[in-house]
Parts: C-alpha cells; structure tokens; sequence
C-alpha cells in the first residue's frame, strides 16, 4: 500500500525559509523518481521539482534557484528547502512518484502559507 506523507509546512513570512519533508512507502523508493507539486486555492495541481533516482534535479522557472529538491534512500524520504518566499509560493504542498502508481492517490499535503 503506498503511503506518502508530506510535513513541514507552516505560516512564514515573505523571505523566508521552510523545508518540507515526503516519507514514502509502499513502492521501491531507491528506483523511483519523486516530484514535488502545489496546488493554491482556485488553482490546478503544478508541478514544482523533481529528483530522479539518481539525483539529477529539475524545476519549475517560478522556483528556479530558490527551492531544492533532496532526497534519504535510507529514510525513503524527499525534501523540499524552500528558501526566498514569496506570498505566491502559498499552496498545500505535495509529493508523489514520479510517474504516480495507478490508482495509488495521493498524500494529505502540508500547508504552506507565506505572508506578504
């Protein structure tokens, strides 16, 4: 049964810092891709960074030099250090494999919510 679950979000103001966490199970983590989206209010799901097995990174132009995707094989987890917020950085943050497992859906997110 996979299970992702994204933490570390919390109210910051603009110009700072967080760093999200996703622990994942139920799939092979070490072989997978991992992708960090967000979705804002009246907004769709968009991707923001990704990380392949290997370690080689890509990212959204929006977050392009400020956020930095890692992961932990040994704890089967991915990060997401956020850094130079911005009040459009708000959204609820989620993670997921990359591509997702079919009918596998997703994790509960973490709020992230930048004030301006």
């Amino acid at each position: 049964q996979v299970q992702l679950v994204e933490s570390g979000g919390g109210l910051v103001q603009a110009g700072g810092s967080l760093r999200l966490s996703c622990a994942a199970s139920g799939f092979i983590f070490s072989i997978s891709a991992m992708v960090w989206y967000r979705q804002a209010p009246g907004k769709q799901r968009e991707w923001v960074a990704r990380i392949s097995s290997g370690g080689i990174t890509s990212y959204a132009d929006s977050v392009k030099g400020r956020f930095t995707i890692s992961r932990d094989h040994a704890k089967n987890t991915v990060y997401l250090q956020m850094n130079s917020l911005k009040f459009e950085d708000t959204a609820v943050y989620y993670c997921n494999r990359s591509p997702p497992i079919s009918g596998a859906g997703w994790g509960q997110g973490t709020q992230v919510t930048v004030s301006s």
